[in-house]
């Protein structure tokens, strides 16, 4: 985390691989990304493969009140990326929220924050890989399910070694097509409902199907709390844009559009999308283990378009897994400066690209092909990973409310001075606090989900003891010091 970007965008020298000494000679990351960038990776962020892929399990087990799981999650975490906005806002010599968090909190809470980011994203991109490999098989339902998964991962690396603009532009175009496709979506089931389409089963598409069929909460208390199993998993990548602060043009105009405009997008592209889809297709009629909008399109005759969201849907997954290699890449890469990870995975190409953290991070995504053969179907493998992707991301979004409570108890003339106020402040941060909990809770009321939140500990045990041994080491408490330096030279 040392050798930050200064708050003008100076970006160093042009060489090629440099070790992680420290020295003001290494070369930085570079400030590429422009406003477009930043607005389509928060919006690929907002949207992912858990709205694709799991809201067919979260309807059929919540019924039309997923409607309001999605409200629900999706206002909570509003006031978490308000928080990490002004958090980051407050110093440009911040990377991401794991410096924060070792700046407010200490060392150790760098280390763990930031790699357990890592872990979280090397976990999700583990269930976007199997959820590609569930969507190739839509074409090819012969095709060895670890066939696509090594082409996905090896494009993957291919996709991120270029320049960041590269990534950018990718990213762009990935967020674009999900875009349309849901806007598509919202258009094709609203002419379904003002037609009164009427299915082969006979169920006729309307509105009404929102609560003629044991009301808005058909299965109960319980049901709707089992809503918010696969639903939080939808929102994890929501804090994707604290990562591209580094490389971000013009950071305090960019960043707060991009963290604003997040209620809109939750609004049309969950609310009102599955509010459509429960609108042509009775919530009883939806398959758990099949992507709900392939299945509307089906339903409406247009098997051709079927096949176009299906391809949709797997450039989504893509487009999640692509997001998070490019993240922890550049978590590695700042723990590796910080001396909290090997030095090689601190140096910069020619390009100012870490390749040897993308290559790092793509290494582990291979374990996704053990997870494929290690259950009975695609969708029982999702679920396993997604909750303990659910719960790590919960941690790194308590480090991130926990950081900014720190803040304005220490330093409250930053947040006087603030122009990105997180609105609610320190009331806001406890209520969201308390919905963590709740979240918590809700995960051990279903077998396969305990299950995993029951495994998810062994990571902060194994994560403890290196941080036992990190900490003594001279390297880190050099970088480690060089960092707060720095901080406190742009203080200053």
């Amino acid at each position: 985390m040392a050798d930050r970007t200064s708050s003008t965008g100076a970006i160093g020298s042009e060489s090629g691989e440099t070790p992680s000494t420290g020295s003001a000679e290494a070369p930085h990351l570079s400030r590429q990304l422009a406003n477009r960038h930043i607005q389509l990776i928060a919006i690929g962020g907002a949207i992912g493969t858990g709205l694709f892929m799991g809201s067919g399990k979260t309807i059929s087990l919540a019924g039309p009140s997923v409607i309001f799981v999605y409200m629900i999650v999706g206002f909570m975490l509003f006031f978490v990326m308000r928080a990490m906005g002004e958090l980051l806002l407050s110093n440009l010599q911040y990377k991401s929220f794991s410096d924060f968090a070792a700046d407010l909190l200490g060392p150790w809470a760098g280390f763990f924050t930031g790699w357990t980011y890592w872990f979280c994203w090397i976990v999700t991109g583990i269930a976007d890989i199997i959820a590609i490999s569930g969507y190739v098989q839509y074409w090819w339902p012969d095709l060895q399910l670890w066939i696509p998964a090594v082409v996905a991962i090896a494009a993957l690396l291919l996709l991120n070694l270029p320049t960041v603009r590269a990534f950018g532009e990718t990213e762009f175009w990935f967020a674009l097509v999900k875009i349309i496709a849901i806007v598509s979506l919202i258009v094709v089931g609203l002419v379904m409902v003002f037609a009164h389409f009427t299915a082969p089963n006979g169920a006729q598409a309307g509105f009404d199907n929102l609560w003629n069929d044991g009301g808005m909460f058909p299965t109960g208390a319980m049901g709707f709390v089992a809503g918010f199993q696969i639903a939080v998993f939808a929102f994890v990548g929501i804090e994707l844009v604290g990562t591209t602060a580094a490389e971000a043009k013009d950071p305090e105009k960019n960043l707060p559009k991009a963290i604003n405009s997040i209620p809109i997008r939750i609004l049309l592209f969950y609310v009102v999308s599955l509010t459509v889809i429960i609108s042509v297709t009775p919530w009883r009629g939806v398959v758990p283990g099949e992507s709900p909008f392939t299945a509307m399109f089906s339903l409406a005759g247009l098997a051709i378009a079927a096949g176009v969201i299906q391809f949709v849907v797997l450039t989504s997954a893509a487009s999640s897994a692509n997001s998070g290699i490019y993240s922890t890449s550049r978590m590695v890469y700042g723990l590796a400066r910080e001396g909290d990870a090997p030095a090689r995975l601190g140096t910069l190409s020619s390009r100012r690209v870490p390749a040897n953290a993308l290559m790092f991070s793509c290494t582990f995504l291979l374990s996704a092909i053990a997870l494929l053969f290690s259950g009975d179907s695609v969708i029982e493998a999702f679920t396993t990973v997604t909750t303990i992707s659910s719960v790590l991301f919960m941690f790194v979004w308590t480090m991130i409310l926990a950081s900014y409570l720190v803040y304005r108890k220490r330093r409250p003339e930053l947040h006087e001075a603030s122009a990105f106020k997180m609105p609610g402040g320190v009331v806001m941060c406890w209520v969201v606090l308390a919905f963590f909990v709740f979240l918590l809770w809700a995960l051990t009321q279903e077998e396969d989900t305990l299950e995993a939140l029951l495994v998810t500990p062994i990571w902060f045990v194994v994560l403890g003891i290196a941080w036992a041994v990190v900490r003594t080491r001279a390297p880190h408490k050099a970088r480690y010091a060089e960092f707060r330096a720095e901080l406190g030279r742009r203080k200053a």
